[in-house]
């Protein structure tokens, strides 16, 4: 859990001012883990600590608190018989108003005082320094008055082409996580009505010419419903940087594909980063299925990476 300081300063820009509600910390069992948090704002709100009584009582709580503009407000709640919970543990929630005004200015972590006039602790320098030389910063802190949170860093990019049946579901299985996609096909017509918030839709008579718009970082899965296309993408692709390049088909697909870029002129060492067939075989080959395999492939590669520089810090 991190602070999403992007959606927060969209949330002020669209309703002026917000209060942020934050399981600071929890002892025992709890509905969320600390690092949850939600956005309240004058009728309405976004995100959510559990749902039930503690959560109807922190948005009432937040809401008087945007009223009165009061900073920030921190309570310790029971989860008891007294909400109808039978949780048996107990909650921090810190809650704090946000407005264009105070939007935190931090990068990397986000320490501030939740009481008044408390010196910064030792163990805060040390993570703030931590963190600016690159270190990862995982965990909500609370102690010695003071509060920290890792910042969200920018999502992955993930480029997927094709808006077929495997494509909605790859991007159905993966609404909610890290990831900045970006959805490609030759018409609109083949997109379905709704397109997802996080979710940047990319209609192209020619995908292969607007991949090489991709970041150099981005995660490419092609799965168009022409081979053609598929092959033009996969040149345009390994001709420029990229992280990763999967692509939907069967072995003999891929020795065909390996066989006329070759003939582009693309070297064995870069043709051998294409990961074809895609997913995870074993789960099958229905759309839902490859999108599973896609996606938790994906979210271990994240996840390795993250336990990696966590060893080195």
């Amino acid at each position: 859990m991190s602070f999403d300081l992007s959606a927060l300063t969209n949330a002020i820009e669209a309703h002026g001012h917000i209060a942020r509600i934050l399981i600071a910390d929890h002892k025992g069992s709890s509905p969320r883990e600390a690092g949850t948090s939600m956005l309240v704002w004058e009728g309405g709100f976004t995100g959510t600590i559990g749902g039930g009584a503690l959560e109807y009582q922190a948005v009432e709580f937040a809401q008087k608190q945007l009223r009165n503009k009061s900073l920030t407000n921190v309570q310790r709640i029971p989860l008891g018989p007294g909400l109808g919970q039978c949780c048996g543990g107990a909650v921090t929630l810190v809650t704090e108003y946000f407005s264009q005004a105070n939007l935190p200015q931090a990068d990397t972590v986000f320490a501030r005082p939740i009481k008044p006039n408390t010196p910064e602790p030792l163990w805060v320098k040390r993570t703030e320094v931590k963190a600016r030389n690159g270190a990862m910063t995982t965990d909500t802190h609370l102690q010695d008055g003071w509060l920290v949170e890792p910042i969200t860093q920018p999502h992955q990019p993930v480029w997927i082409y094709g808006a077929g049946h495997v494509g909605r579901a790859i991007i159905d299985t993966m609404q909610g996580l890290p990831y900045d996609i970006t959805w490609v096909d030759t018409n609109a017509d083949r997109f379905p009505t709704q397109i997802p918030e996080h979710v940047t839709q990319l209609i192209a008579q020619n995908p292969a010419l607007v991949a090489k718009h991709a970041p150099h970082n981005a995660q490419h899965f092609i799965l168009t419903y022409s081979h053609v296309i598929d092959l033009e993408l996969c040149h345009a692709i390994l001709s420029h940087s990229f992280k990763s390049l999967g692509l939907i088909g069967s072995k003999t697909k891929r020795a065909r594909f390996t066989s006329k870029l070759r003939n582009l002129r693309h070297s064995h060492t870069q043709i051998s980063r294409i990961i074809c067939p895609i997913g995870d075989p074993s789960l099958g080959k229905e759309p839902k299925a490859i999108a599973l395999g896609i996606t938790t492939a994906l979210l271990k590669e994240r996840n390795g990476v993250t336990a990696q520089k966590e060893a080195t810090s």
